[in-house]
């Protein structure tokens, strides 16, 4: 099924780019100058509808000047975004990278769909985000829209979508490239090359973290095998755009990376790895269409240590997984006032783990497991924009076919004898999804909107088969796990009565129906379940300023979540969600008096929030301050310093049962940026 759907859609994506082609040119020339091709590297444009959802947009500058140099800092700027935990890629574990928006949080799996040049990053097995392998001075824009989305690769964006959009060459210039160093020795470098080739370009970059990190245990838990949370990282991208027509280009991405880390006690190792790879063909003519096939490749080792004995009492030494996809949209020429979206997209997320059980005494193996299965979604969208005056109105309609198959879970003793063999039954199914919405432009820079929607994300591979143990608690996998449903609605105002002033305002209330979450069913035990719900109404506000070279940006979230339990969740009825703040505030001032010259300062506070489903082991608030400046000291040489947390705020990640870690302290860093 899977290389059947990948073949249909690369054979209708090469009948658009043969319909889009110009006819052949005669020998001789019939125009004195051939017209101008220019590319982009971008997908289709916006339709007029997209403002009916709640979307805020990062540019260049916003992705690039944080204090911490990470992608996930920059988009923590986005009110209603959050990760599983609050700390970022360089000390937490990578399998609780999930991104959420609206406080829909509850595992560590993402409910937010991310997006690079359109393709689906999230891991195949696990559900989260490759965060260090995404730099952020490879990009040249985010654009953020919450709640759920019907068009292509739907089916993951059941709290919203992510697009992150890459550099082209004239943003990157010919070669550029940075490096810094921070107050513990650790470093950051990063180089990019982007020449310009015919009508196309390439662009090939490369960047490398590492460093001993520092030490996520509190003094008073620390014992004599605590350690650093080290880390190295380093990715490598290409990427080359070329035009196939004067309305038609190519885009071809090619990514590569590994990350190795250690959290909280010596040998406690984990890393992530991948290769990934996309082909992307855009027309921009009368028929516009994107057509788009991805493949990809990850893995994930993992060390578990007892927190008592501190030897190793897990090796989950393999975890191979596979993302096979691809999509094809088509806009025919519908007329001006109307833009019509039709399409299909395919994803296949393949994997299975491979641990061994350690007695921690002797350091013998007890057991040896292995599970893992397979998950597909076969999804056809139609979406139209109607502008009438001052209003436009739009309707989406998706439908999705998934399969969850090839599920088991197998566990032997040192002796290879079979203890546990089980084989789970296939299960397949339809789903619909559907949203409208309304923008009216009211004038004077007043534009009011409101729009309504349901969303679908199937159980992952992980959440489906993988128990893990972060001592004390043990986590079990279940197989039966349902697809979540997402039902939801918003209304808001944006008001930019000048150019330099925008300001916005969103009211919402979305459901998650049969959520899956962590659920306590005894001591030091959970389970993965669907729940009844995970109800989250609140406001989202932003506002920006500029006054001459001087900028302001604020974000505000508040937010009342409410897990409903039945049965054997009952007792988290009512409960706030697993690790979703209530209140979320920041802003960002800058001052910029040339083009080269930024400097910036961030405050920030994320509220308390719960470790578990029963809200025994509460993270208190944090505040945080982080300055970023860019000082040239020639036209291709800026000095640039940045500085994370420097009121060294102390910010809980994790409280289980009383065992802490911590976010990264005061940290400054110091290095050069070349451009040549």
């Amino acid at each position: 099924m899977a290389d059947r759907t990948l073949t249909i859609l690369i054979h209708v994506a090469a009948a658009g780019i043969a319909a889009a082609l110009p006819a052949p040119l005669s020998a001789e020339p019939q125009d004195d100058e051939a017209p101008a091709i220019v590319v982009t590297g971008n997908g289709l444009p916006d339709t007029p509808a997209t403002p009916a959802y709640d979307t805020q947009v990062l540019d260049r500058e916003r992705l690039v000047a944080t204090g911490s140099g990470r992608i996930e800092d920059a988009l923590a700027a986005v009110a209603g975004f959050q990760q599983f935990r609050r700390s970022d890629s360089r000390s937490s574990n990578p399998s609780a990278q999930g991104v959420t928006l609206r406080a829909l949080g509850g595992n560590a799996t993402s409910r937010a769909q991310l997006l690079l040049d359109g393709v689906p990053m999230s891991d195949p097995f696990f559900g989260y985000i490759p965060f260090s392998a995404i730099a952020p001075e490879r990009l040249a824009s985010a654009r953020v829209t919450r709640g759920g989305g019907s068009g292509p690769f739907g089916a993951g964006a059941l709290a919203g979508t992510i697009e992150l959009s890459s550099a082209d060459a004239q943003t990157l210039g010919p070669l550029g490239g940075q490096a810094l160093v921070n107050d513990r020795g650790e470093t950051e470098t990063s180089i990019a090359m982007a020449p310009r080739l015919g009508a196309g370009f390439a662009v090939l970059s490369g960047r490398w973290d590492r460093g001993d990190g520092f030490v996520t245990t509190p003094a008073s838990q620390q014992v004599p095998a605590t350690a650093r949370a080290a880390y190295d990282a380093w990715s490598i991208q290409a990427r080359g755009v070329a035009p196939l027509g004067p309305n038609v280009e190519l885009q071809a991405r090619a990514l590569a990376y590994r990350d190795e880390r250690t959290l909280r006690f010596d040998g406690a190792d984990s890393s992530t790895a991948g290769q990934d790879a996309s082909v992307r063909v855009v027309g921009r003519g009368s028929w516009q269409f994107d057509g788009l096939a991805y493949i990809q490749a990850r893995n994930f080792t993992n060390v578990v240590v007892s927190s008592t004995s501190f030897r190793p009492v897990l090796d989950q030494r393999n975890t191979p997984a596979t993302g096979l996809g691809g999509k094809l949209e088509v806009r025919p020429p519908t007329g001006d006032s109307n833009v019509l979206r039709i399409g299909m997209d395919y994803r296949k997320a393949s994997g299975q783990l491979y641990e061994d059980a350690i007695n921690a005494g002797t350091g013998t193996v007890t057991q040896r497991r292995d599970a893992g299965g397979a998950n597909t979604d076969l999804g056809f969208f139609a979406e139209n924009d109607l502008s009438v005056g001052s209003v436009t109105l739009t309707g989406g309609l998706r439908a999705d076919r998934y399969t969850i198959r090839d599920g088991f879970y197998r566990a032997r003793n040192s002796a290879g004898m079979t203890l546990v063999e089980e084989r789970y039954p296939d299960r397949a199914g339809w789903q619909t999804s559907l949203r409208a919405g309304a923008v009216l432009r009211a004038g004077a820079g007043l534009r009011l909107r409101a729009a309504a929607y349901t969303g679908l994300r199937l159980p992952t591979l992980n959440e489906l088969y993988r128990p893990f143990t972060v001592f004390p608690v043990t986590t079990q996998a279940n197989a039966g796990l349902r697809p979540e449903r997402l039902k939801g609605f918003e209304a808001g105002i944006d008001f930019s009565p000048a150019a330099n002033i925008d300001l916005s305002f969103t009211a919402f209330d979305n459901t998650v129906e049969r959520a899956i979450a962590n659920v306590t069913i005894g001591p030091n035990l959970r389970q993965r379940r669907n729940i009844d719900a995970i109800e989250a109404r609140g406001i989202e506000a932003n506002a920006g300023l500029t006054i001459g070279p001087i900028r302001f940006d604020g974000a505000l979230a508040y937010t009342r979540a409410q897990a409903r339990g039945s049965g054997a969740a009952a007792a988290l009825d009512g409960n706030r969600p697993a690790q979703t703040p209530r209140l979320f505030a920041g802003g960002t001032l800058a001052w910029r008096p040339s083009e080269r010259t930024l400097l910036a300062l961030t405050l920030r506070h994320v509220g308390a929030q719960f470790e578990d489903d029963l809200e025994t082991d509460r993270l208190t608030g944090a505040t945080t301050v982080d300055a970023f400046a860019r000082v040239p000291v020639d036209r291709r040489i800026a000095f640039i310093v940045r500085g994370e947390n420097l009121a060294d705020s102390a910010i809980v990640t994790r409280n289980q049962g009383g065992s802490i870690d911590l976010g990264a302290p005061r940290t400054v860093w110091a290095g050069l940026e070349i451009a040549l």
